[in-house]
């Protein structure tokens, strides 16, 4: 929700953790000179019963995401927040852990990523591969394409 009302994605902690994992602070991150930020769902889906937010809805991918990318025309770089930008851009797979794992047969135009939520935070622990390994080489890339 507070990204919803702040109107621009990735305004709450998801997104500080997210510009840390790219290295990258709040102005190079919202530069739409360099930097498009193509939601896999172009609304608040709004929350389940236990107050944890909706996935996006399916609707909004079939309806904007392959136009928006279309527009983007060749991307140098994309990275892919979470398990459905994994599926939308690379198929079925068969885990998130499976994807991020596999970055190096993608990288260096693909950086697949967990979601940066707190609630992955576990799981960034079991991973440490995660900072250590491919952090860096994302971080580079980034850095490559920002110049």
């Amino acid at each position: 929700m507070r990204v919803h009302e702040a109107g621009r994605p990735f305004a709450d902690r998801s997104g500080d953790r997210l510009r840390d994992w790219l290295g990258v602070d709040n102005a190079s991150f919202y530069d739409r000179e360099k930097v498009a930020i193509v939601p896999m769902a172009f609304c608040f889906p709004g929350y389940d019963a236990k107050g944890a937010d909706l996935p996006p809805p399916a609707i909004c991918g079939a309806t904007w995401h392959d136009r928006v990318m279309a527009a983007l025309g060749d991307v140098p770089l994309t990275i892919l927040v979470g398990g459905y930008a994994h599926r939308w851009h690379l198929g079925p797979q068969k885990s998130v852990t499976a994807t991020v794992a596999g970055w190096r047969g993608l990288a260096p135009r693909v950086f697949p990523l967990p979601h940066p939520s707190w609630r992955n935070t576990a799981w960034l622990k079991k991973n440490a591969w995660f900072e250590t390994d491919l952090l860096p080489s994302l971080r580079k890339a980034v850095k490559d394409e920002l110049q």
